[in-house]
């Protein structure tokens, strides 16, 4: 929003030229997702101690668990604030990446809301259940798959349903329809591998983090046209994405500080 605001002034004012820089808003926007981060942090973590809400333990687990029982939970809804407000205030909101990566996230937000809801109300570790949440991730991972395929059969130029495949310079096969169930498979194996690292530790979060700052590298170069050019990589109109890469990035360094 304030990138829609302050552009048009651009012209009127130099330096608020900078707004037409991606490295720029991703630093603001990176900046802006670790303050929210620090700002709401404390007022979190009262909020859920106060309503009781906390990690429930398995009675069978390690001894060492037993002793973070109660300990805060729903923490994504911290770094959820943190990334969907700066992205919505430095990104581009006319591009349809942005929108096709704050409603999967949306999605899958919810779906982690859910289980750790229902974690906390049955006071138990299970949560939703396994075929529920597979349901849920693989409606979420349909959507994000059709829609790239629909954008890719309505503006062709700009949009493609290729791969950029490691290793191999012009190999980029255009696997159209199979786009869906590709992407359906990468999303959800990626969702349930933070799944598996997550655990009392901060484990899953410092990854997150790792992992946030490799594709925000990634996406700037894919949509910088030198850089892609360069690189040999598949030049796509992914540049605004940047934002909300740099964006995670700042949600999850925030985090880890609470977390810490």
């Amino acid at each position: 929003m304030l990138f829609h605001l302050l552009e048009p002034l651009a012209g009127q004012i130099k330096v608020l030229n900078v707004v037409h820089y991606i490295t720029f808003r991703t630093v603001v926007a990176s900046m802006t997702a670790f303050a929210i981060s620090l700002f709401l942090g404390p007022w979190l973590i009262r909020t859920l101690r106060l309503k009781q809400i906390g990690q429930v333990v398995r009675n069978d687990g390690p001894e060492s668990h037993k002793s973070k029982a109660g300990t805060p939970t729903m923490g994504g809804l911290l770094i959820l604030a943190a990334v969907f407000i700066p992205t919505l205030l430095w990104a581009n909101l006319k591009d349809p990446f942005i929108w096709i990566a704050v409603v999967s996230t949306a999605g899958f937000g919810a779906i982690g809301f859910a289980d750790d809801y229902l974690k906390i109300a049955r006071r138990n570790s299970y949560g939703l259940f396994a075929r529920y949440k597979m349901a849920a991730q693989l409606a979420v991972a349909f959507a994000v798959g059709v829609a790239v395929v629909l954008l890719a059969r309505y503006e062709p130029t700009l949009y493609n349903t290729k791969l950029s495949v490691p290793f191999f310079k012009h190999f980029n096969p255009d696997v159209g329809l199979w786009y869906v169930p590709f992407t359906m498979l990468v999303l959800v194996a990626c969702s349930n591998t933070v799944n598996l690292t997550d655990g009392l530790d901060g484990l899953a979060i410092s990854t997150f983090a790792v992992a946030a700052s490799t594709f925000t590298a990634f996406v700037y170069v894919t949509g910088h046209a030198k850089f892609a050019e360069y690189l040999l990589l598949l030049r796509l109109p992914v540049g605004e994405l940047t934002i909300f890469c740099g964006s995670l990035v700042g949600a999850s360094l925030g985090f880890l500080w609470w977390n810490a």
